[in-house]
């Protein structure tokens, strides 16, 4: 009986997700809480009209398209936890350059290295995937996905209550201190890679169903997708909440901002265990319910007289697209990264989610003229289209099997 290795992830416990996850979430806390803020900012830069708003809010995010795929193959060679390490040196020093900004070029400088040094969330799922394979690691990419809503929901708050204290330049400043802590957490955790196990010709390695193994072009497809049709409603909500309800204070309506991020955080974990095995329905229902969540944002907008409960309706059933849309990606990443390098996989599925952001961002700009609910077309053909398009393919592949 002859004996054969094969190559496996050595094993992350749960304490090193925990800090890798709550590393990312510091990290997110500061890149997601201050863009807000920059219109109060620039006109200390000789922008009074903060016109370079729009333009400066995406750099981050179009310079991290850019470089995620470089960086990620740079962490198959060279280690992941290193690459994790530089990219959250990399955020801190593009938040001190923030920091100390004196001018509009040296300000656009700090928010482009944040997007071409950064890359934390990347650099993370790189770093789980290589000492975790599976189920396991799609939990781990699920609470990665968790750390970001809570970053995304609670982030703009906090940033709030520091406003009445700090400029927004000072807040850059304490925000690099972040981080620079998550570097520290980071540099006690191990470096995992892989260790050969015996495998036994009666006990052969079972091979997964490479007919349904989604390819990475699907992968970054499907992320894509779902953050065109998620995040181009995002920019305007507030806006348009106000338009809808005009006398909502300000608590509530960012409340109503952050509902389907903390939905996401209340039904994430049993929707991941509901979903094994139907990523692809998951993400069907994902994309589905993001088109009728954005129809129901329009229903106050045409109908003044429908009330705040189609708002409320439409808040929670984006909540559902989060939870089901995420909760199936994580899946799937986990399926895709089965035998592949994970920094490239997840930095050029990064690069993808990036650019979905940036097209939606440049779509919701655009609309905007149009009023605060024209980006919400965007968000009902994008996510109609991507069902129908999911629905089709998961039929053929049922019926190829059959």
């Amino acid at each position: 009986m002859s004996v054969e290795t094969i190559a496996r992830p050595q094993a992350l416990r749960r304490g090193h997700v925990g800090a890798v996850t709550v590393a990312h979430c510091s990290a997110a806390f500061a890149a997601l809480g201050l863009p807000p803020y920059l219109p109060q900012l620039l006109p200390e830069l000789g922008d009074p009209q903060a016109r370079w708003a729009g333009v400066l809010y995406v750099v981050p995010t179009l310079c991290t398209a850019v470089a995620a795929p470089i960086w990620g193959r740079l962490a198959d060679r060279y280690g992941r936890r290193t690459l994790l390490v530089r990219a959250q040196l990399g955020l801190a020093l593009a938040f001190t350059l923030a920091a100390l900004a004196d001018s509009l070029p040296m300000l656009a400088a700090a928010l482009a290295a944040q997007g071409l040094l950064g890359g934390t969330f990347a650099a993370s799922a790189a770093y789980l995937a290589s000492g975790l394979d599976g189920q396991p690691l799609a939990r781990a990419l699920a609470l990665m996905q968790g750390s970001a809503r809570a970053a995304l929901a609670g982030a703009p708050v906090l940033a709030g209550l520091l406003a009445s204290e700090l400029s927004v330049r000072q807040m850059y400043g304490l925000a690099a201190l972040l981080p620079l802590v998550a570097a520290v957490v980071t540099l006690v955790l191990p470096e995992p890679g892989t260790r050969a196990e015996p495998v036994t010709e009666n006990e052969p390695e079972p091979e997964p169903d490479r007919r349904s193994r989604i390819s990475v072009r699907g992968l970054c497809l499907a992320e894509a997708g779902f953050v065109l049709a998620t995040v181009v409603t995002f920019p305007y909500f507030l806006p348009l909440a106000a338009k809808i309800a005009p006398e909502l204070p300000p608590w509530a309506s960012a409340l109503l901002f952050a509902l389907p991020h903390l939905c996401y955080l209340l039904a994430a974990a049993p929707a991941l265990r509901f979903l094994r095995d139907r990523a692809r329905a998951g993400l069907l229902v994902g994309y589905a319910c993001a088109a009728i969540s954005a129809l129901l944002h329009l229903v106050p907008v045409f109908l003044p007289d429908a009330g705040l409960g189609w708002l409320i309706a439409g808040r929670v059933l984006l909540g559902a697209a989060l939870t089901c849309g995420l909760t199936a990606l994580s899946q799937l990443s986990a399926e895709a990264a089965r035998g592949r390098a994970p920094g490239r996989l997840f930095g050029t599925v990064e690069a993808w989610s990036k650019g979905g952001a940036v097209v939606a961002g440049v779509a919701a700009s655009a609309l905007a003229a149009w009023g605060a609910a024209a980006p919400l077309v965007v968000a009902v053909v994008t996510g109609a289209v991507l069902a129908t398009s999911v629905f089709r393919i998961t039929r053929a592949t049922a019926e190829s099997r059959s």
